[in-house]
C-alpha cells in the first residue's frame, strides 16, 4: 500500500488508459459544472433585472422575501459550483501525479463505480463511511 504523497513508478499502458478515462470523467464533470455556473449567472441576472420594478423593502413587499430567497439560493448554488470546480482542479492534479483513484486515507483503490458517480472522490467507500 502506498501513501498518496509517495512517488509513483513509471506508468504502464494500462495506467495511460486509466488516466485517459479519468481525464474524460473530470472533463465531462467540468463541462456540466461550468454550464451550471453560466445558467445560475443568467438566473441571477434575471432576478436582478426583474427586481428593478419592485421596492427595496424586502420585509414589507410581498414579493420581496421571495426575491431575496431566490437570490440567496442562487448565490449558494453558485458557491457550491465554484467549489466543485476547485475539487475538479484537485482531481486533475491527482491524475497528473498518478494518485487519482487512490484513497487519501488508506491508500487503497477507489472503486470505478464510485469514481464514475463522483469523479472528485478522494476516499474509498469504507473510509468515507468510517468518517461519518
Amino acid at each position: 500500500m502506498t501513501h498518496p504523497d509517495q512517488p509513483v513508478t513509471e506508468p504502464s499502458d494500462r495506467d495511460h488508459v486509466a488516466r485517459a478515462v479519468a481525464r474524460g470523467r473530470v472533463a465531462a464533470e467540468r463541462a456540466l459544472t461550468e454550464a451550471r455556473i453560466v445558467s445560475l449567472a443568467r438566473q441571477h441576472q434575471a432576478i436582478v433585472e426583474g427586481s428593478r420594478w419592485t421596492t427595496d423593502d424586502d420585509e414589507h413587499d410581498p414579493e420581496g422575501s421571495t426575491i431575496a430567497f431566490e437570490r440567496a439560493a442562487i448565490a449558494s448554488m453558485s458557491r457550491e459550483a465554484r467549489e466543485e470546480l476547485r475539487e475538479l482542479d484537485d482531481a486533475e492534479m491527482r491524475i497528473e501525479r498518478g494518485t487519482y483513484g487512490q484513497c487519501e486515507v488508506c491508500g487503497g483503490a477507489i472503486s470505478d463505480p464510485r469514481l464514475e458517480a463522483l469523479p472528485t472522490a478522494r476516499r474509498c467507500i469504507d473510509c468515507t463511511s468510517r468518517r461519518r
